[in-house]
């Protein structure tokens, strides 16, 4: 009997034209490093009485479709997942590189088509209606980089067999730690021992009564960008900004050749921090940022992504 392994999983992703209808073709074969996307049916304990001290049969609650997908940030299939965040970017260019633009506060996101493969079971799980809600990732001096992608789906289909068709391939041109950097209005950020980046669309599952249990979409409330970054403390410039109320711009950036992708906060806020001495070793300093909406630009965040692919 065989039985699943990771090793021989695949993901399978396409956009979708109607809600919740997968298409039957165009899907990407993408990489990734864990996903935790499922749906989930949990079972209510019977109340009823006068059948003895054992109980009778549980009753099926609402089924929920959610959760994570652990990707790289690359050069290629990164994009995706921008488009699913921030919807259809602004492509610029007449050869390659291409330059796509992905800005904060879109009222439209995009719909997307996830399967889960597993060919030795062989299980397929499809799921439709699928929306990105967040994406966040961390910056630090090594190891491996990867974005974690929250998603929101109307609904899972099974099966013994792929309804994705024949997937094409994704590259893989994989940034790593070494290769970002951190700037502040423009200048490079010294003394940052890490990052933390959130946007997030809060979506609002629409969960109206239906025969199936499927949502019936989800909407975006008030988008938001925070995150974190810890420094040394070596002069008082953020501790000042900070006090003084005062906005800056940051830039989380990542190059690799003539490809790149960074993402731009042009409004960014920074709280009071307590200055903590715990030990004989360096002072580090933690500061909370919130991003708030630019009215000059009308956007709160602006993601661009370089490589040799035409369009999203």
């Amino acid at each position: 009997m065989a039985r699943a392994q990771g090793a021989r999983s695949q993901l399978a992703v396409a956009f979708e034209t109607v809600y919740g209808t997968a298409p039957a073709s165009g899907f990407l074969k993408v990489p990734f490093a864990s996903i935790t996307l499922g749906t989930e049916q949990p079972l209510l304990d019977s109340e009823l009485l006068g059948y003895g001290r054992d109980p009778l049969a549980p009753v099926k609650d609402a089924s929920t479709s959610d959760g994570d997908v652990v990707v790289p940030i690359d050069a290629v299939a990164w994009g995706i997942w921008l488009k699913g965040a921030f919807g259809d970017p602004t492509t610029t260019g007449t050869a390659a590189p291409y330059s796509h633009e992905f800005a904060s506060g879109s009222y439209s996101l995009p719909l997307m088509s996830i399967e889960k493969g597993m060919p030795e079971v062989p299980n397929y799980e499809m799921f439709s209606g699928v929306m990105v809600d967040k994406i966040s990732w961390q910056m630090q001096r090594s190891g491996l980089l990867t974005a974690t992608v929250s998603c929101i789906a109307q609904g899972e289909d099974d099966a013994t067999a792929s309804a994705a068709g024949t997937l094409t391939e994704v590259d893989v041109e994989r940034f790593g730690h070494f290769n970002g950097a951190i700037q502040r209005n423009g200048v490079s950020l010294g003394n940052v021992v890490s990052g933390q980046i959130t946007y997030a669309n809060n979506l609002d599952p629409i969960a109206t009564i239906r025969l199936d249990g499927k949502i019936d979409g989800a909407d975006p409330a008030n988008a938001q960008l925070s995150g974190q970054i810890v420094v040394r403390f070596a002069d008082t410039a953020l501790r000042d900004q900070a006090i003084d109320g005062e906005a800056c711009e940051l830039t989380f950036a990542y190059a690799l050749g003539d490809h790149s992708f960074e993402l731009v906060a042009h409004k960014v806020y920074l709280p009071r921090p307590k200055t903590e001495i715990s030990g004989p070793s360096g002072v580090q300093v933690t500061f909370d940022w919130q991003a708030a909406n630019d009215l000059s630009l009308g956007r709160m965040c602006t993601a661009t992504l370089i490589n040799d692919e035409e369009t999203y």
